[in-house]
């Protein structure tokens, strides 16, 4: 089963499941994981190929999918769940495959199409990091600024990195190897008719008017809500105003 942290207790509503996105983890979202669980069990768990969890060969969204209906089915058998970017995918897949598992969903900044850019660019330059002559995480962020010379990326690549144990808390060969089911979605049948938000960044592009009808026809229940001033990473850019987004969805 995927590593999974808990916080707070349950008090007879669904835990609150959080999954990240691409080369994230569990750990990203502690703050908000946090704040979120003054009110229930919140749950956010490191996806396969990434963080504490199992590596496995593959990384399509069906065993993505499953193996949240795990997590799911281990701690009650339903909740609440939102999921970013990947996660986000992964969570609507979950949705539309178990609908019965999931009481609410928050999809973050992400449709249901497949996109055209890759990020696999990343997975070359942490494959490029000499982790032998690296001791400390500041090291690591001037070793890799020529090839990420983004700060934030930088340091968000840089939370899955091992330092004393000198390895990444990825599974690059596969995440490589499975970039264009990442960036991809999977046909699928079915909808999930559950109520469901689908939160955006108001600065990104990744969910467009053009995606609404195939949004409609998978999750007739939707509902659109942008977050000024943020763009794909909207937790981390817009924490609060993420949170307070959650929170009058989640309780409505």
């Amino acid at each position: 089963m995927l590593n999974t942290l808990r916080t707070g207790s349950a008090n007879g509503r669904p835990p609150l499941l959080i999954v990240h996105g691409l080369y994230g983890s569990a750990r990203n979202w502690g703050v908000i994981a946090k704040r979120l669980s003054d009110e229930r069990e919140v749950l956010t768990v490191d996806m396969r190929n990434h963080g504490e969890s199992p590596h496995f060969p593959t990384h399509a969204y069906p065993d993505l999918a499953a193996d949240l209906a795990e997590v799911i089915a281990a701690n009650g058998g339903q909740a609440d769940v939102v999921g970013h970017s990947m996660g986000g995918k992964a969570s609507m897949v979950l949705a539309l495959a178990h609908p019965e598992m999931v009481h609410r969903l928050v999809v973050a900044d992400i449709a249901p199409v497949a996109y055209s850019h890759t990020q696999v660019q990343y997975i070359h330059a942490m494959r490029g990091l000499d982790l032998s002559a690296v001791s400390t995480r500041g090291d690591a962020d001037r070793a890799l600024k020529n090839s990420v010379p983004e700060d934030g990326i930088r340091a968000f690549l840089l939370q899955s990195l091992d330092v004393k144990g000198k390895r990444w808390r990825l599974n690059l060969d596969t995440l490589e190897a499975e970039m264009s089911k990442i960036v991809g979605f999977p046909e699928v049948s079915g909808q999930f008719g559950g109520p469901t938000l689908f939160l955006s960044g108001a600065e990104s592009d990744y969910v467009r008017p053009e995606h609404r009808e195939k949004i409609k026809t998978l999750f007739p229940k939707a509902r659109f809500s942008r977050i000024p001033g943020a763009g794909h990473w909207l937790h981390a850019e817009k924490p609060r105003e993420f949170e307070a987004t959650l929170r009058v969805f989640l309780n409505a």
